[in-house]
């Protein structure tokens, strides 16, 4: 690291150390007692630029207040029957570990239908995962691996990708905003795979609009992406819809173990009892919870990614006949531009 970046830090660091409760402890709870690393992934965002990155660390820091996201790991979704709604219809698990150590999350953007439950339980759910991986998965993956890890890997799985996904963009663009906004630079490489013809025609509008620095992390793979990733994984890390040509993303492939989908899988049975468990250590300390969703301040999206939704809606438009039919999407008609 240069001694511009070194004396960007220093000058970030002393203007945190300027700030009052209760930022202060929240802070401390996002960067888990690596605050110069967490300084550097804001100062990444802003393009190294001091005073715009310390704005968007106290806007995430206000945010986290307002909307007491250091709770939200104590507010499982209920019943169990809605929480099994959102996780067949919001495909996102952890299938296991880059060889370095990273986190794989792997995220069925086709097949997700986000239509069993209302907006905030999905943006809850989305939350409390990375929540969870910021406070226990990544913790642990450092523990295990003996160096400080605080990134993770995605595969976004685009089968099923259909042209009614127009009507996701909203949710999705909420979401990604969330995620850039107050949890930047969190994913050190999205891996695209199984994609479509739809998700090449949006593609090659998408990737002149987003910056350098994004457009470096996206790899679209062939096929399932199987052999490259198996460059960076080992097998039994490999998403279940990576393992052979064709599987795809199906809530029902393979068994639950395998399927990091489900709520059957290790990881979300975890994770939702660790829910469970903060929530009735919470209410035993005598610190009642006030039941039902989290309602939490949806943003509004940064310049670039409004641009980027609606080239999206334009591009979906087009892909329309006349007639209102959808046209073909294929998967065998994908190119890896």
């Amino acid at each position: 690291m240069g001694i511009a970046s070194e004396e960007a830090i220093h000058q970030f660091r002393t203007l945190m150390d300027q700030i009052d409760e209760p930022l202060k402890k929240t802070f401390e709870n996002i960067h888990n007692g690596y605050p110069n690393e967490t300084l550097v992934r804001f100062l990444k965002a802003r393009e190294w630029n001091v005073a715009n990155a310390h704005k968007m660390l106290l806007d995430c820091l206000k945010w986290r207040v307002q909307n007491e996201i250091d709770n939200i790991l104590l507010k499982p979704i209920v019943p169990v029957e809605l929480y099994r709604a959102v996780r067949e219809s919001q495909l996102i698990g952890l299938s296991g570990y880059s060889r370095e150590g990273l986190p794989v999350f792997a995220i069925g953007v086709g097949l997700s239908t986000y239509d069993k439950a209302s907006v905030r339980y999905y943006v809850q759910s989305y939350i409390q995962i990375n929540e969870y991986r910021d406070q226990v998965i990544l913790p642990s993956a450092t523990k295990k691996y003996g160096r400080h890890i605080n990134t993770c890997l995605k595969v976004l799985d685009m089968t099923g990708l259909k042209l009614s996904a127009l009507s996701q963009i909203k949710l999705l663009t909420i979401i990604t905003s969330i995620d850039d906004l107050n949890y930047p630079e969190k994913t050190t490489t999205y891996y695209i795979v199984n994609a479509p013809y739809v998700f090449s025609a949006c593609w090659k509008v998408v990737k002149p609009l987003l910056q350098e620095r994004t457009r470096k992390k996206i790899q679209v793979l062939s096929g399932s992406g199987k052999d490259e990733l198996l460059k960076v994984m080992d097998y039994d890390s490999l998403p279940h819809f990576c393992r052979k040509e064709g599987l795809g993303s199906s809530r029902h492939s393979g068994e639950a173990a395998g399927n990091c989908f489900s709520l059957d899988h290790p990881f979300h049975q975890q994770l939702y009892n660790h829910i469970k468990h903060q929530a009735s250590v919470h209410q035993r300390a005598g610190k009642p919870i006030k039941q039902g969703s989290f309602h939490v301040d949806l943003p509004d999206p940064p310049a670039e990614e409004a641009e980027i939704a609606r080239s999206i809606e334009s591009e979906l438009h087009k892909l329309r006949d006349p007639n209102g039919f959808h046209v073909s999407v294929d998967s065998s008609e994908s190119n890896d531009d």
